[in-house]
């Protein structure tokens, strides 16, 4: 039997409504020791990430490990793109095992949830495991995760892989958030985190636009 192809998305791609982003532990401390990533690669797509998910109006809950006592502040790019949100701090090291995080999940109802944060194989595993064991759909965030060395990354995400979790990486989550360059309402928003964290994608951006006045979509007048 013949199949017959309709203009309609898959049912796993991401949309801005239909899942909770959280951004887990991007603090200095944590930081400090992430191997498998460089820093400043690792703050650009953090940004990225946060800035995207703020625009689009994704709710996310932002959550740390002992902030005060050991592992310090959240990184300033997340607390730019949601300056007034609440950020859970913890003792546990899956964040699934703490009450308050998942009071606050509950309050939000969507079973798509999507991980980014620090550590892969401790901070992001927990509860990745722990959501697909409770039935929840899950998204990982590679490049916007890190760890204390590359093989313990890798190591982490084919454990994850292996039991369901969807990877995926951060300028591809802003792109299938945004989907369609026919979507004006968010073209200029997309562009302009692309152009400052988007490395030589955004720089291809500012050139089309700078040089030659073109823009994705036809939208000449946006960018």
């Amino acid at each position: 039997m013949s199949i017959t192809a309709t203009a309609t998305p898959g049912k796993t791609l991401l949309s801005p409504r239909d899942h909770t982003l959280v951004m887990i532990d991007h603090q200095s401390q944590m930081a400090f020791a992430t191997h498998s990533i460089d820093a400043t690669t690792l703050r650009t797509n953090t940004a990225l990430v946060a800035h995207a998910a703020a625009g689009f109006g994704v709710t996310t809950v932002l959550t740390t490990v002992a902030e005060k006592s050991f592992s310090g502040p959240i990184f300033s790019e997340i607390t730019d793109a949601f300056p007034n949100a609440e950020v859970t701090d913890r003792t546990s090291m899956n964040t699934w095992e703490d009450a308050n995080v998942i009071k606050r999940i509950n309050a939000i109802g969507k079973d798509r949830l999507v991980f980014c944060g620090l550590w892969t194989s401790v901070c992001i595993v927990g509860p990745t495991l722990s959501a697909i064991d409770q039935g929840y759909e899950v998204y990982v965030i590679t490049d916007a995760c890190g760890d204390v060395s590359v093989e313990a990354h890798q190591r982490a995400m084919e454990r994850m892989i292996q039991a369901g979790v969807r990877p995926m990486t951060s300028l591809q989550y802003m792109l299938e958030l945004q989907r369609d360059w026919a979507r004006t309402e968010t073209y200029e928003m997309t562009t302009g985190i692309a152009k400052k964290y988007g490395g030589a994608y955004g720089l291809g951006i500012i050139y089309a636009k700078t040089m030659f006045g073109a823009s994705e979509g036809g939208h000449s007048a946006a960018a």
